[in-house]
């Protein structure tokens, strides 16, 4: 059992230098073992580039020459040089930042495991001694991956792989609320804006064929995730009508496409964007394919919010469910109820059964929420929907 170094000889400086002397014999063997550890991530030759490989292969060497190095000279020597380097090619070459931090841990892993090895060799070596080894060498990578990850950032923008990607980019960096140049990017944000958002195959024919159709210029983007943005731009306020008409009439059955409403400068081209992704959650849910958000604004809301949707189903739905047929039939006088614009006789007619069966029905509604339906008809409008797309 370690005695804490109370009997030793030697000074901790002078085991450290010991200890650093024996890994710099033995430091050709910890380098390839380490670059071995590093490859099996993820193969840098799938980049394309030996340029790539080689450069990592040298930023292995450095990494473990630097944390050789932090055992005399303390945890706070510089990062070198070297590994900044290896970062920006990682970026430019497109291996994911996941993946170069990942080889990171990795290969401390791998140093750490046998720095102690070799400590424990030395009985003088106390616990404390080892604690310290321990702190100086996670103090280390966590200013490595520091720097790494600030330099990584830095350069992704620049080496995204094309002029649609780096578009993609600034996109979503000016809905993030940064500071981007909009010069850079083809569409006026000074007129009128129509949001879209759209998925399926053939989702980016769909949003093109629908500017070219409408006249409109088109800013189109693909952040990832099966998703496409578009905006239809121009100076004079499109007709949203004709535009939804226009997607319904157009879209194939494998596109589902939601579409905001008319903004205008950039705030507007912010708020329709957020609006088409709210309505496009509707579509994907329920039975329409195209839809408008101001046609399913509540209904996104409630979507969004679980305690609101809780709380409509709550007073509006589980209150019908203790008639004998668990409220079924409330359900549907009150989905024709509202489908025909609250009228009694049309009611009547698309259920088939009489105006007084329909006006009882819907007073028996009102008991059982508490509320007149004049009142709370979105409410319980919504609350329908919700019931629907939860199917």
């Amino acid at each position: 059992m370690r005695s804490g170094g109370a009997y030793r000889s030697q000074t901790p400086a002078q085991i450290l230098g010991e200890l650093s002397h024996r890994l710099q014999e033995r430091r050709p063997e910890i380098e390839q073992v380490t670059f071995t550890r590093v490859c099996s991530i993820a193969d840098p030759r799938e980049t394309g580039d030996p340029g790539y490989a080689l450069g990592l292969k040298k930023a292995v060497g450095v990494a473990v020459g630097l944390s050789i190095a932090a055992l005399t000279d303390g945890e706070e020597v510089p990062v070198p040089v070297e590994l900044s380097a290896q970062a920006r090619l990682a970026a430019q070459q497109g291996v994911g930042l996941d993946t170069v931090l990942r080889r990171y841990f990795a290969g401390h892993a791998l140093l750490s495991d046998l720095l102690m090895r070799e400590a424990e060799q030395r009985p003088e070596f106390g616990v404390p001694d080892l604690q310290h080894l321990v702190r100086v060498q996670s103090a280390l990578l966590e200013r490595v991956m520091i720097a790494i990850t600030a330099e990584y950032k830095r350069q992704e923008p620049h080496f995204l792989r094309s002029p649609a990607e780096r578009r993609a980019d600034k996109v979503k960096r000016l809905l993030a609320g940064e500071a981007v140049d909009v010069g850079e990017i083809a569409y006026d944000f000074s007129g009128a804006h129509l949001g879209i958002a759209a998925t399926g195959p053939g989702a980016v024919a769909a949003i093109r064929d629908l500017a070219a159709n409408l006249d409109r210029r088109l800013l189109l983007c693909d952040p990832g995730g099966g998703t496409i943005w578009g905006w239809l731009g121009g100076r004079e306020a499109p007709d949203t009508g004709r535009v939804l008409e226009e997607a319904r009439s157009s879209c194939s059955a494998a596109v589902t496409l939601a579409i905001g409403e008319l903004g205008r400068n950039l705030p507007g081209w912010h708020l329709t964007h957020r609006q088409a992704v709210s309505a496009l959650m509707v579509a994907l849910r329920g039975e329409e394919a195209v839809v408008r958000y101001a046609e399913v604004a509540l209904l996104a809301a409630a979507l969004r919010d679980e305690v609101l949707a809780s709380s409509l189903r709550s007073t509006y739905l589980e209150p019908l469910t203790g008639e004998p047929d668990g409220g079924a039939a409330l359900k549907q006088t009150l989905r024709e109820y509202f489908a025909s614009g609250g009228h009694i006789s049309s009611t009547s007619a698309a259920l088939g059964v009489s105006r007084q069966t329909v006006s009882r029905r819907l007073r028996i509604v009102e008991e059982l929420v508490g509320r007149r339906l004049v009142d709370c008809a979105a409410d319980v409008a919504t609350a329908l929907d919700l019931g629907d797309v939860s199917n």
